[in-house]
């Protein structure tokens, strides 16, 4: 289906952004906005927990955009939570309570994949130059880092440093000296430095900053007469001496230094001067896309099918030497058995496109070694860098990839946890099994059903007869299934 409007939520280290966009041929025109600051980043204890105060906070935020989402369909709306959410161990917990009060999935995307989307806001927002752009967004708990041409993306990096845990570190109970500025400005820095060689050989003609550290510095300095557009060096300078001058954020009292961000303005500042020194910039402009225009387009281009994932597999299929015409045999009769165990609550046909994907890279691990392909090819997929995939979309890919063959024991738990993950197992498993010759066979006729946790196949008895290899396999199914609680039956015809 395609969508008329649609919705990102961006679950920020600092703040927490609702965009709501209406489509109109290939445009987005915003419709509505929210903003809440939640600092959820702050919240963090130094054992990486999320302490309850913040997750209230949280939540109570997330109450106030559910009834802004309400009524609009699954589809049509992603939330993406970023650094906080990616550090913390007790994440788990807090996204499941999140998503029963917003009414949505919540994605935890990496660092790289922020990066991505943040470009896609930010150049969107743009006139179309055919000069690199370096953009730059200084977030709660991290900063990402892009050089890109036009809509391409040609570096990318996410350093761990952001204005609420700098604050944090750095400026603690709120005092600003220059000691303490002069260390927050060399960690960045030093962060920044570890990217500086890369970023620079792919060179820049134009600096631009996205978010809110970005437009608030660009705005202080808009106020007080000491830059007309976007943040300069000196502008920079003058605002660092204006802090370590008062000394104390409650006594800050500066034009244009919105409330909601003198608690982390000092963390913020200190690291755009890290950022300004090391790479030698003298001005940037500043842009109003951000991550969460970014996932609107992103969206979009999933909803009107051009889904930047397909792109990325297609990728992995060239990168990893895959054997095209092995990957569409399996996929094709994965994909037919799958037609015949769908059932009309299983809702299968949501998480079809995942069993597509893991047909065409089952078997990437075999660029690093044949036996145990299917381990090898798990781990690239949980672990690579995969645009336009969150990482729980990543993990569910690996899961499924994983179990196509081997010992079912391993995926218990995840079985567990998703029948509709079983299900899509015991479609590639069997498509696997019939195409392990690796050629065109003429396939019997099968038909596969399913009754909650017992599979059933029936195959032509004269066909398995001709095919020993195949009927072998088929036999040691039923123990593997047995092993994870679920039973598999062959009714020979």
């Amino acid at each position: 289906m395609e969508y008329n409007t649609l919705g990102a939520v961006d679950l920020g280290s600092n703040s927490f952004h609702l965009a709501v966009g209406r489509v109109v041929d290939d445009q987005i025109y915003p419709l509505d906005s929210l903003k809440e600051t939640v600092r959820l980043g702050s919240g963090l204890t130094p054992d990486r927990q999320l302490d309850s105060l913040a997750q209230d906070r949280a939540l109570a935020a997330l109450k106030r955009f559910a009834e802004r989402l309400a009524g609009m369909p699954r589809e049509a709306v992603r939330v993406v939570g970023t650094n906080a959410l990616r550090v913390a161990k007790n994440a788990g917990p807090f996204i499941r309570r999140a998503e029963s009060i917003l009414g949505f999935p919540i994605e935890i995307i990496p660092g790289r994949e922020e990066a991505r989307l943040i470009y896609l806001g930010v150049v969107h927002s743009l006139p179309l130059s055919n000069a690199n752009r370096m953009v730059v967004d200084i977030g709660g708990g991290s900063t990402e880092f892009i050089i890109g041409n036009k809509m391409k993306t040609k570096a990318m990096e996410s350093l761990y440093m952001g204005c609420v845990s700098y604050t944090s570190r750095y400026f603690p109970d709120g005092r600003i000296d220059k000691k303490a500025f002069k260390q927050a400005e060399l960690a960045a820095r030093g962060q920044v430095q570890t990217i500086a060689t890369r970023f620079e050989k792919e060179g820049w003609k134009e600096a631009v900053g996205s978010s809110g550290t970005a437009r608030s510095i660009a705005e202080i300095l808009l106020r007080n007469g000491q830059a007309e557009r976007g943040i300069t060096a000196p502008g920079l300078a003058w605002l660092r001496e204006e802090l370590i001058g008062v000394g104390d954020v409650r006594k800050l009292s500066i034009a244009g230094l919105r409330e909601d961000r003198i608690p982390v303005v000092a963390g913020g500042v200190a690291i755009m001067s890290g950022i300004f020194s090391e790479l030698a910039l003298n001005r940037m402009t500043v842009a109003e896309g951000a991550l969460r225009d970014g996932v609107l387009w992103d969206l979009l281009g999933r909803v009107h099918h051009r889904d930047i994932r397909d792109v990325t597999v297609d990728q992995f299929v060239k990168r990893y030497h895959v054997d095209q015409a092995q990957a569409q045999r399996v996929g094709q009769l994965a994909e037919t058995l799958l037609r015949g165990i769908e059932g009309k609550k299983d809702d299968l046909a949501a998480v079809a496109t995942f069993l597509h994907w893991a047909a065409r890279l089952h078997e990437i691990g075999m660029s690093i070694a044949q036996g145990a392909y299917h381990k090898h090819s798990a781990y690239i997929l949980a672990n690579a860098d995969m645009p336009g995939f969150s990482r729980q979309e990543q993990g569910y890919l690996s899961n499924l990839v994983l179990a196509q063959r081997g010992k079912l024991e391993k995926m218990g738990a995840a079985f567990g946890n998703d029948e509709r993950l079983a299900a899509l197992a015991f479609c590639l498993r069997l498509a696997v099994i019939f195409y392990r010759s690796r050629r065109t066979l003429r396939l019997p006729k099968l038909r596969v059903s399913r009754s909650g946790k017992a599979f059933k196949l029936e195959v032509e008895s004269r066909w398995l007869s001709d095919h020993g290899l195949v009927a072998l396999a088929l036999e040691a199914e039923r123990e593997q299934w047995d092993s994870v609680g679920f039973t598999f039956e062959v009714v020979e015809t």
